[in-house]
């Protein structure tokens, strides 16, 4: 889309092309006309996240455009601007509803769960039942004792959890936040200490998740996690039943909770 001159204030007269001229685009930006230059000529070495902001709300660029542009600029994309900080927008929420039998979370890179659908709450966790700060999956799995029962093999999900963790923390956006999650851990649970030691990293991706459900035995889902459009801070993880036999295991659980 072009930006029309006329709507912030400048001249049309003497225009070759339509859109804002250079300079302008430099005032709005509050940058010299020839540090602009430079840095559509890729001269003048890599420039700050500071001024890339600034062009980018000059241009009044979309989230993707602002994306494109520090990755271009940085080598990396920036810092997440959070429309809706503590949850999910309306229509995400409505993907995951749209999933009946299919337990699926949303958690953030710190691996809260921001938001969760009823076969979730079912055979998973009730997290509408637990205080916000304990919505957190490296708690549950090496804190909560029922979380522990209910895995097949509780060892194995919980060096895959540590390790997938590891991978998700190098890209949050607040470090601190993952230091003093991760030394709360250390000091709550020598296990994850243990593996969190081994420096072990995995992606999150796809498998097999087996659980052994206090009332419906042992049920087994096919997982897969997708990274949120928009939202670089959230991903989506969805448990698929594997059989015809563990898709009425999770509608009998459904059955059973609250409506």
């Amino acid at each position: 889309m072009r930006l029309d001159p006329a709507s912030f204030g400048f001249s049309l007269s003497r225009r070759r092309t339509p859109g804002l001229r250079r300079e302008e685009v430099a005032q709005r930006a509050n940058i010299s006309a020839t540090w602009y230059t430079w840095l559509e000529q890729g001269r003048g070495g890599a420039p700050s996240a500071d001024v890339l902001e600034r062009i980018a709300r000059a241009l009044m660029l979309t989230g993707a455009e602002r994306e494109h542009l520090f990755l271009l600029g940085l080598g990396r994309p920036p810092e997440i601007l959070r429309d809706n900080p503590e949850g999910v927008t309306p229509r995400l929420q409505r993907v995951l509803d749209a999933l009946p039998l299919s337990p699926a979370i949303v958690k953030t890179a710190t691996w809260d769960v921001v938001a969760w659908n009823r076969a979730a709450a079912a055979v998973l966790t009730d997290y509408a039942t637990l205080p916000v700060e304990q919505r957190n999956i490296l708690n549950l799995v090496f804190c909560d004792p029922r979380v522990r029962a209910a895995q097949f093999d509780w060892e194995d999900m919980a060096r895959f959890v540590v390790a997938a963790f590891r991978a998700d923390a190098a890209r949050a956006a607040d470090p601190a936040k993952v230091a003093a999650l991760v030394d709360a851990l250390c000091r709550r649970s020598a296990e994850f200490r243990t593996m969190w030691n081994e420096n072990d990293v995995r992606n999150h991706g796809s498998g097999v998740k087996r659980l052994l459900h206090p009332d419906a035995g042992p049920i087994a889902f096919e997982f897969s996690a997708f990274a949120v459009d928009g939202r670089p801070d959230l991903g989506m993880v969805i448990y698929n039943p594997a059989t015809a036999a563990d898709s009425v295991a999770v509608e009998t659980l459904l059955a059973k909770s609250c409506p």
